[in-house]
């Protein structure tokens, strides 16, 4: 009875065991044949075709059955299985579906007391956070990273950058033929980057991109979509189409030595390379791009006839490309590279050991670093040897001179060059020492930079004429020079040097408005509308400011038209009323009338000290004799202004509280000395009439208008008064006329005080006004 009883529990576990062992060693894998629908033995033909068929009709955005997108996860996996032979012969053999597991009959995964858990079934072909592609990884771009280093390095090399997400079913398509562009574009020098839209949204929004998978190429700064299909070809075309459409001059026997002649002008070495292929090579061009700064570049077709010339001059190799450098002299290149399979690392290296000529001109700053650089401890001293000059005639013999003596120089230490003294005339005036800035003659400088602010050592050799006595003083120098460094006695700061090439940005412009038009056009045929919308929300928004404003415009001059007959018909008002209209203000007033308190002891704390902050109390500065004519010119000027809310209208009577005014002015020396060259005697006691003061009482700051006397209608009112019978009759009206027109700018004044423009004069604490200034 208890072996029964014990039986019963064993034989669960067995039939248990059975169960799982079977569930555990069934076979884990989907099948890939039956899923696409194709025999053991069909082509790759047959397995494509019945793959585009199926992911057609269960792709995710077509088809709407809950299902789909697993069913469309199998269907991409199956055809990645059997598109790849090795893959496919991996699961005919072993039946895995998953590359990564080890041939044979064993399985891989996590095991727990015997319990398998594939996780292959997890491990679908998307990107994810932890399982992205190793590739892609190598390229990932942060925004920070984009606007860092990609945006400046884009002026030097164009950037070719992808736009992807998770669980992008298009991306999975795409990846073979990038994978392949890719490995390519890097070995020509194109940076790559990838943008993934689920962890850099702020850095897709930047780029426009909105949706994946999208390519996009940046070069200087400025960013392009490639708008057609994702083939190779295609890829490769538009990275040319990125960069500049001149980089490359083609060159023949017609036009050799025009090409060549023009490094006095460019002040630029120039390349030329000869291959046979009619279309200039990729390589070559982003090679061109990258040093477009510092080289022109020239291109020859060896299979055209009209170079045939060329070629037997240089005696040119047509079994492989061959490169050739030439400098001031263009019968001879100054360097040469021959190498049949061309590499860029071959390039760089060739470019920058051939950027300079071998004594160019400074023409920019930018030149003059790099061929004078600064002094740095840890390198050894960079000495320039600057020939000042001209650019007449004349020069040209000691000109040639100083080339031919520079081509001799074998010191890596010692830099050549010349500048036109009537180009860069502080810098020359500096190093010749010359006060008077007249054009003198030719001299050698030899100089040391010493920081980048400018302070460098130098030393005037002699005066420069190319004869053979000149080159053997200044050869004396040299060897002085490297035996004792101090010679260099001299010290001065040097100014920064003018751009000689600043006439070109014209056409720089020009060029640019041509590309940026054509990205527009390739937009809108392109129908990315997407991208076009800022652009074209601009276009619209212009459109509908200048609509509204004409309609506006056009309703007002008619209603303007409608009140002119009632207000001719009451022109007595009209006129009674037209004080202070020449001002203007936001905020029309609510009286007919100005109201304006004088400010005492009692009105003090609350008109000044006390003022709620942003109020402000305008203070017309008066006497007794002139207080009827200041107070209404104040009014009238005002007028306009006292619809704000903020503004309080006060007078200060100067005979009861001159030492307050006196006191208020001494806190700023720009107050303190009003009118003082206009004053007769040193002592002559300050007159403050006609003065207005903007005070802001929580601030603890004025504005100060002083009056200014403009003088109309004198002359007019002078003559007037030449008949009168009493000169002092005459001398009264002047002196009346004369402060009536002391407030005659009080309304542009106090325009420019609402717009916030006025100098501010700050207080410490405002002075008290408890004491009135006795009578004398």
């Amino acid at each position: 009875m208890a072996r029964s009883k014990l039986s019963l529990p064993l034989a669960i576990v067995v039939v248990l065991h059975v169960l799982l062992a079977g569930l555990v060693y069934a076979e884990p894998e989907m099948d890939p044949y039956k899923i696409l629908g194709v025999t053991k033995g069909a082509s790759q033909a047959e397995i494509k075709k019945f793959y585009k068929r199926l992911a057609k009709e269960w792709h995710p955005d077509k088809n709407k059955d809950p299902g789909a997108e697993d069913m469309f996860i199998k269907i991409t996996k199956s055809y990645e299985i059997l598109s790849n032979e090795e893959k496919r012969a991996n699961y005919d053999r072993y039946g895995q579906m998953d590359d990564t597991q080890p041939y044979g009959n064993t399985h891989y995964g996590h095991r727990h007391d015997s319990f398998y858990f594939d996780e292959s079934f997890f491990n679908f072909p998307f990107n994810s956070k932890n399982h992205r592609d190793f590739a892609d990884s190598k390229y990932t771009l942060h925004f920070n990273q984009y606007v860092n280093d990609v945006v400046p390095d884009s002026y030097k090399r164009p950037y070719l950058i992808k736009i992807t997400s998770d669980w992008c079913f298009s991306c999975i398509h795409i990846e073979p033929v990038w994978k392949e562009v890719v490995q390519e574009m890097e070995s020509l020098g194109v940076g790559v980057g990838v943008v993934d839209v689920g962890y850099e949204r702020r850095l897709a929004n930047h780029l426009g991109a909105h949706r994946t998978p999208s390519i996009l190429g940046v070069i200087n700064g400025k960013v392009t979509f490639f708008h057609y299909a994702v083939a190779k070809e295609h890829l490769r075309q538009f990275v040319e189409d990125l960069l500049p459409q001149r980089l490359v001059e083609r060159v023949t026997d017609k036009n050799d030595l025009q090409f060549l002649n023009s490094w006095h002008e460019l002040n630029k070495p120039h390349v030329l390379l000869f291959d046979q292929v009619p279309a200039v090579p990729l390589l070559y061009k982003l090679a061109a791009f990258a040093y477009k700064d510092y080289l022109q570049f020239g291109y020859v077709d060896q299979g055209l006839s009209e170079t045939a010339n060329l070629q037997k001059q240089f005696n040119i190799n047509t079994y492989a490309p061959t490169m050739l450098v030439f400098k001031e002299n263009i019968d001879k290149p100054a360097d040469i590279i021959q190498a049949k399979g061309m590499k860029k690392q071959i390039i760089d290296e060739f470019m920058s050991n051939n950027k300079f000529l071998l004594a160019p001109r400074l023409v920019n700053q930018k030149l003059f670093d790099e061929l004078c650089p600064v002094k740095q401890f840890h390198r050894r001293r960079k000495y320039c040897v600057l020939l000042i000059t001209g650019d007449e005639e004349i020069f040209s013999f000691g000109n040639q001179a100083f080339l031919s003596f520079a081509s001799t120089n074998t010191r890596e230490v010692v830099r050549f060059a010349y500048v036109y003294q009537r180009l860069q005339q502080p810098l020359c005036d500096i190093l010749t020492q010359n006060k008077d800035s007249v054009q003198s003659q030719p001299q050698v400088v030899i100089l040391e930079r010493r920081n980048a602010a400018g302070k460098a050592f130098f030393k005037p050799v002699t005066a420069w004429n190319g004869s053979e006595e000149d080159k053997q003083c200044l050869q004396e120098e040299l060897e002085r020079l490297q035996k004792d460094p101090s010679i260099l006695i001299h010290d001065a700061m040097l100014p920064e040097l003018n751009n000689e090439f600043a006439s070109m940005f014209i056409i720089r412009w020009i060029y640019a408005s041509y590309d940026y038009l054509s990205e527009v056009i390739d937009d809108i045929l392109h129908n990315n509308w997407r991208e076009m919308m800022p652009l074209l929300s601009l276009i619209f928004s212009a459109l509908f400011i200048l609509f509204g404003t004409v309609v506006i415009q056009a309703f007002s001059d008619s209603s303007d038209d409608k009140q002119t007959k009632p207000k001719a018909k009451d022109g007595t008002k009209a006129e009674n009323g037209s004080s202070g209209s020449s001002s203007t203000s936001s905020r029309p007033p609510k009286k007919n009338f100005v109201e304006v308190t004088e400010l005492t002891d009692i009105t003090y704390m609350s008109n000044l000290v006390k003022l709620r902050p942003g109020h402000m109390n305008i203070v017309l500065v008066l006497t007794d004799a002139s207080k009827n004519i200041l107070l209404s010119k104040f009014a009238k000027e005002v007028y306009s202004f006292t619809g704000s809310l903020t503004l309080h209208f006060s007078f200060l009577n100067l005979d009861k509280h001159s030492e307050w005014m006196n006191t208020l002015l001494e806190y700023t020396q720009d107050a303190m000395q009003i009118d003082a060259d206009d004053d007769e005697g040193a002592n002559r006691k300050m007159d403050y009439t006609g003065y207005v003061l903007a005070l802001n009482g929580h601030k603890k700051y004025l504005c100060l208008f002083k009056p200014v006397y403009t003088g109309e209608d004198l002359d007019s009112k002078s003559s007037e008064d030449e008949g009168a019978a009493s000169g002092g009759r005459s001398r009264s009206s002047i002196s009346t006329l004369q402060i009536h027109h002391k407030l005659d700018r009080l309304g542009l004044w106090m325009e420019r005080l609402m717009e916030g423009t006025l100098p501010r004069y700050y207080i410490p604490a405002w002075p008290g006004l408890d004491k009135i200034t006795p009578n004398k």
